[in-house]
């Protein structure tokens, strides 16, 4: 970093920004030392300063070995949910789907579904992936990681989860993932306010068989099973507080094998279903 960037990163701290956010926003808004750029770089630090997310400022952020565009249509990628990808990456591993169909549920950026595309076929795996989500501008924002990082084997469906799919996948899935709304309303006034930011709709959630924000989870894991190949896989982001519900909730749903693992805090985290 030059010494100009150097005197912007200080001028910025001095404002109140973090020094490493005020790096962050250095090196995006001036890389080479333009200083032309430094009335822009100003006024993503105002907003920063404002409450709004870095990452949406910027524009961009990592998701596992993928850069996602971002902005406020979409939920920012987190690191839990990178570890969902993880444990999806090896619950493919053991199963018998050489090339296996993949459904995202909800997909918001493509974080979940794209990294998977992407890590599979640098395994050497063909995969094939369906993105859905009922909102046109989170599969605006897809559509646009896909063609960043040239993943051509994927489709975008517009659908509240699996109510307008193609009929002709009932049965051939080999894995559907998801991180859906599961906050309810009243937990929601208590996150931090950064969150106003994101999409309310990707994160709040109704009640359902009285567990506070469980009514996407319960329609996604009971309605996953037509979806399903023999042998899919069911694998769901949820709550701190969902253990119990989403665990009971796929056993009902004639899911085999049920496991909940923790997330990296060693909280409950992701749902792990499969079919017999």
């Amino acid at each position: 970093m030059t010494d100009a960037n150097q005197d912007l990163v200080a001028e910025l701290v001095r404002y109140g920004l973090d020094g490493r956010e005020a790096r962050w926003l250095v090196e995006e808004f001036v890389p080479g030392g333009d200083l032309d750029a430094v009335v822009a770089l100003r006024l993503g630090a105002q907003r920063r300063l404002n409450g709004e997310p870095i990452q949406y400022i910027i524009g961009h952020w990592p998701f596992r070995s993928l850069d996602l565009d971002v902005d406020s249509r979409v939920l920012i990628p987190r690191p839990e949910t990178e570890e969902l990808v993880g444990i999806a990456m090896s619950e493919l591993a053991r199963g018998a789907a050489g090339a296996p169909v993949i459904v995202d549920l909800g997909c918001g950026s493509g974080a979940i579904g794209l990294a998977l595309l992407s890590e599979l076929g640098d395994r050497g795996v063909v995969a094939t992936l369906v993105c859905v989500d009922e909102s046109d501008d989170a599969l605006a924002v897809a559509r646009r990681n896909a063609l960043k990082h040239h993943l051509h084997a994927v489709s975008f469906v517009r659908s509240s989860w699996y109510r307008d799919l193609d009929p002709s996948l009932a049965g051939h899935v080999d894995l559907i993932v998801a991180n859906p709304p599961y906050v309810s309303a009243a937990e929601f006034e208590e996150l931090e306010p950064v969150l106003a930011y994101e999409p309310r709709d990707a994160i709040v959630a109704p009640d359902a068989r009285g567990v506070a924000g469980f009514e996407d989870l319960e329609t996604i894991i009971n309605d996953a099973r037509r979806w399903l190949a023999p042998g899919g896989l069911l694998i769901c982001e949820h709550s701190n507080v969902h253990r119990d519900a989403v665990m009971a909730c796929a056993a009902s749903a004639g899911f085999t094998s049920v496991e909940d693992f923790d997330d990296m805090a060693g909280h409950p985290r992701v749902l792990v279903a499969r079919l017999a």
